[in-house]
């Protein structure tokens, strides 16, 4: 069967199934599945129902396995082990969203045209329920090849249970490649297939100076102030106006870019001003496509979140506080070691301030895979099927923490075959999803499967 040179029938399946698709994607939506919020574990558990659910509804197999933490759902559409198997994973847990701040609610999905409201609708639910469907067609039409799901509800907490889920079902999640779906392109007029995920390694900086906050007029000029100490700390770590981190060995093992990755990333249609506009930043450390796409995908960065300590009401209280706390970020690309970095850093803190206690918070490695070979090219010519666009191989300065699980526990490639666009708000108030980009991920998610057929 060649399905991909089949595409007025997948085109006509896919316009068929968006009654359907819209229904689905609404009860999946409506599920405030947060993983975040330890109260909305009901929904968590309700949104694992569900998905098992919609894949034995399609045709496939499924089930809950319980972790130590959310339960993951897998499933499968099997056609025989003489044929090759692909691994689909998605995450159906989602942030959290404060209705006050939304134009409709976040958890009662709207429908405007062909637009999705809701949070959750493009992360990653609805690019989740378009490779279903693909699936689903590929099974019932007879395509030589057995399509895998991994369906994970604890994505948007670091995975903390992934890794363990994987060694303890090594067996039942054998397969010969993953496709995640759960990127995002430059922009709609150019598909990109992310390469590359930045790590992360996350950290307070905790400073305690006395026992209470004190009159300033009476300790001032004694009195050490934890805040500015935290804030001198933080100037020594890293530039804030270029960016450049001056912690001894930080660059020590980053992996240099070659000039056909930059070439990339400028091909996929990066451009500033768009890149600014679609976060509403108002300026950047650069106005170069090459340096900030650059800077966004293959550097490392140390990050300021917040600093807290002292009074933070109105006006001004002239006390000198007596604790503060800084929360700190670095993304780390390939072949940065988190454990490495976090030692240069406690090493540095120490000489600096020695006072300052360091708490780890969160470990995610980068990832680095391959945008050459069969699979790139099957991912490609997918893209190009269903959105008439050559797509660029580019990296995503986000971190996916299963990624590297799988990568280091299934041992097989891993193509991003994402759908979401910046317009559609990942994490942001407002977020959504369209028609457009599921009925085009349904058609290439066909073609890439029968293009996987053919690999042995």
């Amino acid at each position: 069967m060649n399905v991909e040179c089949d595409l007025d029938k997948v085109s006509a399946y896919a316009d068929s199934q968006r009654g359907e698709y819209e229904n689905n994607l609404k009860k999946l939506v409506d599920l405030a599945g947060v993983s975040m919020e330890p109260d909305r574990k009901s929904e968590i558990l309700k949104t694992a129902a569900m998905a098992v659910q919609l894949l034995e509804s399609h045709g496939a197999t499924a089930k809950v396995v319980e972790t130590a933490g959310y339960p993951v759902v897998i499933g499968e559409f099997r056609s025989g082990s003489e044929n090759p198997t692909v691994t689909v994973y998605n995450h159906l847990d989602v942030q959290p969203a404060d209705g006050a701040e939304w134009q409709s609610p976040p958890f009662e999905m709207k429908i405007v045209g062909d637009t999705y409201l809701g949070r959750g609708t493009t992360d990653d639910k609805g690019p989740a329920l378009a490779v279903l469907y693909a699936a689903a067609y590929a099974h019932k039409n007879g395509l030589p090849i057995n399509v895998k799901f991994i369906w994970e509800l604890e994505e948007e907490i670091g995975s903390p249970s992934f890794a363990q889920f994987l060694l303890d079902n090594e067996s039942a999640l054998k397969t010969n490649s993953v496709v995640i779906s759960d990127t995002i392109w430059v922009s709609r007029e150019r598909p990109a297939i992310p390469y590359g995920l930045r790590g992360l390694q996350g950290c307070l900086f905790k400073l305690k100076t006395g026992v209470k906050d004190v009159h300033s007029g009476l300790t001032g000029g004694l009195a050490r102030n934890p805040i500015a100490e935290l804030c001198d700390l933080i100037a020594a770590c890293f530039d804030a106006k270029s960016g450049e981190v001056k912690i001894p060995g930080f660059y020590d093992d980053v992996r240099a870019i070659n000039e056909a990755e930059l070439n990339n990333f400028v091909a996929s249609g990066f451009d500033v001003g768009s890149f600014k506009k679609a976060h509403e930043l108002l300026s950047t450390r650069t106005e170069d496509a090459r340096d900030a796409s650059a800077r966004i995908w293959a550097r490392p960065t140390f990050e300021v979140h917040g600093i807290t300590g002292g009074y933070s009401g109105p006006g001004v209280k002239t006390i000198v506080p007596h604790q503060a706390e800084a929360k700190i970020s670095m993304r780390l690309v390939p072949d940065q070691d988190p454990d490495k970095i976090i030692a240069a850093l406690e090493k540095f803190v120490k000489a600096h301030n020695k006072d300052v206690e360091i708490v780890k918070e969160g470990t995610l490695k980068p990832f680095l895979g391959e945008f050459t070979g069969p699979y790139a090219e099957a991912a490609s010519a997918a893209m190009k099927t269903a959105f008439k666009a050559d797509a660029a191989f580019t990296r995503e300065g986000g971190s996916i923490g299963a990624v590297v699980s799988m990568q280091e526990t299934l041992k097989v490639p891993i193509v991003f075959l994402g759908l979401s666009l910046p317009e559609h708000g990942y994490h942001a108030i407002n977020e959504n999803f369209d028609w457009q980009q599921a009925r085009g991920g349904i058609i290439m998610f066909i073609d890439y499967f029968a293009r996987l057929a053919k690999i042995k």
